[in-house]
């Protein structure tokens, strides 16, 4: 585990709880079809897979389905129609943030979510103080695949092995490893069906400050080294 020049993020169950506009517009969606709402709860975990895993949860289907490509068209008109009404970043992330800033260490972003929603989100949530931001459209390949990761790394000019990478889902530990980053597991956000434990991440974190903390232990580690 390199000590880190840089620190990046994923966006959605990382920095940014976004799992209530998420599950609103799948409930639009069924609304409109005179179903029920499907409990929150049972959305949520699947809001780090977007549009695949949340139409899964909320109408159980698949990619193969051939009703998949108008509902994915739909569901991503109905969220961006509603793009942050009620999501958030997650309690103590503006502490991890100046924290990083206080410590000289540059921070961005790299999300699969498309430039569509990443650009009017990141300013209504203001994180526009990030270095880079890496969508999921930015590259030809999202994650997890090491592409957006590495072309974060390039715009912060810092070699990939001494940007540490954070995020909830499994495919965030994939494109890391992949990019040669210190991967770090949120277990604070959505995680989805497979237990962060079980991900093969360098770290495991339960909460933002828990992850400053390991940041701070390491910078000290080298100014006594």
């Amino acid at each position: 585990m390199y000590i880190p020049q840089a620190i990046l993020f994923d966006l959605d169950g990382t920095l940014a709880d976004t799992a209530p506009d998420l599950a609103a517009a799948i409930n639009a969606m069924r609304s409109k079809r005179n179903l029920p709402a499907v409990n929150y709860h049972s959305l949520r975990p699947f809001a780090s897979a977007g549009a695949r895993g949340l139409l899964g949860a909320g109408f159980n289907i698949s990619q193969e389905d051939e009703t998949y490509e108008p509902m994915r068209i739909e569901f991503l008109n109905q969220y961006e129609s509603a793009l942050a009404i009620h999501s958030r970043l997650f309690d103590h992330v503006r502490t991890l943030l100046r924290g990083l800033d206080d410590l000289g260490i540059s921070w961005g972003i790299v999300t699969n979510k498309a430039m569509r929603f990443t650009n009017p989100l990141i300013p209504l949530l203001d994180l526009q103080e990030a270095r880079c931001v890496v969508s999921g459209d930015t590259t030809p390949h999202a994650k997890p695949h090491p592409a957006p990761l590495l072309e974060a790394a390039r715009r912060l000019g810092i070699r990939s092995e001494y940007c540490w990478y954070i995020g909830d889902d499994l495919r965030d530990i994939q494109a890391a490893e992949a990019a040669g980053m210190t991967s770090v597991a949120a277990a604070w956000g959505y995680c989805g069906a497979v237990e962060p434990k079980n991900w093969k991440a360098t770290a495991i974190v339960d909460s933002p400050l828990e992850l400053l903390e390991l940041i701070r232990a390491k910078h000290l580690q080298a100014a006594h080294s």
